[in-house]
């Protein structure tokens, strides 16, 4: 009997002037039992391997090809050409066209089932924008092209398993918040985390911990009424359809230890209000992942460290993580 085929995982490189090609190789360097394959210039993989002392073996890809197994060292390439030449840590907006061919080309192969899983290292908005292209992030991007909402969740482990935040609202600044803060959107994007909870990682009746906007969630309407009028008829309606769902609760409080232990995932309101405790606990570690996709897309929980780009000095520890939770999450035998 012929050996299974791996899980085919399509890696893009992100930011050219960046961290991430250096990430794919020493991924790539690693013996991580998957079919990988670097959506990228092949010369941009070729040269941050080089700089980064790896031994790396670049092949084409062949979609019909099914590989059994890889050796350490071995990546295939779906070869999407850079614009112009790239420099480790310049930015140039004549690249933003190759990151968005490579967002597209593996979230085409995702969608159509040539692939188990993205994974993505980092981009860099400002430069798209730049370019003149209105980009608010992967997650976004991902969406849009799906046709779906989608909810953005970081993953870490600690002492007491896994932390898991969910994010209400994005890529968005503070004072666009409040406005964003809507029952309707509530329900559906915690209706897309616990049915992502349940169907990828296999938690049967989750508990999620959701969190007030405002100091002390408000102060019963004295320090707003997000919470009154929003928030809390989310909640309501529902635990009213069987949801095991708790709030809101004071953010302030919401990550203390003894209140975590009482949940499998914290649904926060806005960016910075639950993200900065998960890389505290997890920085470098911990992973990106884009709830309510039709297939699965997990990343790294950092930027593009331009000040690091050009040598061997980054640190793959995210985009290993963020590859194994792939595998994990992919995998139709995991217990």
């Amino acid at each position: 009997m012929a050996a299974p085929r791996l899980p085919r995982l399509a890696l893009t490189a992100g930011e050219p002037a960046g961290i991430g090609a250096e990430l794919i190789a020493k991924l790539a360097a690693t013996d991580l039992a998957a079919d990988l394959v670097a959506i990228a210039d092949p010369e941009l993989l070729a040269d941050a391997a080089r700089r980064a002392g790896i031994a790396l073996h670049l092949e084409s890809y062949d979609p019909a090809a099914a590989p059994s197994s890889r050796p350490s060292g071995h990546l295939r390439v779906a070869a999407v050409p850079l614009r112009v030449a790239s420099t480790p840590g310049r930015l140039d907006p004549r690249n933003a066209a190759y990151v968005l061919d490579m967002l597209a080309r593996a979230a085409d192969g995702a969608g159509s089932g040539e692939f188990d899983a993205i994974v993505t290292a980092p981009v860099h908005k400002g430069v798209v924008n730049d370019a003149g292209v209105a980009f608010t992030g992967h997650t976004e991007f991902f969406a849009q092209r799906a046709g779906c909402d989608v909810v953005m969740m970081l993953t870490a482990a600690n002492a007491g398993g896994h932390l898991r935040v969910a994010l209400a609202t994005t890529h968005l600044p503070l004072a666009a918040v409040p406005a964003a803060i809507r029952r309707a959107d509530l329900v559906g994007h915690l209706r897309i985390l616990r049915g992502d909870l349940v169907a990828r990682f296999r938690i049967a009746t989750p508990r999620i911990a959701v969190l007030g906007l405002n100091p002390h969630a408000g102060e019963g309407g004295h320090l707003g009424r997000e919470e009154i009028d929003e928030i809390a008829p989310a909640i309501a309606q529902l635990r009213a359809e069987g949801f095991d769902v708790q709030g809101p609760i004071p953010a302030d409080t919401a990550f203390v230890p003894a209140q975590l232990a009482r949940y499998d995932a914290v649904f926060a309101m806005y960016h910075d209000q639950g993200l900065p405790v998960l890389k505290h606990a997890g920085f470098g570690h911990a992973v990106n992942v884009t709830l309510g996709l039709p297939y699965l897309r997990t990343s790294v929980d950092h930027g593009t460290a331009l000040d690091l780009a050009g040598g061997d000095r980054a640190d793959p520890g995210s985009l290993i993580a963020a590859t194994r939770l792939a595998l994990e999450l992919a995998s139709p035998t995991r217990a």
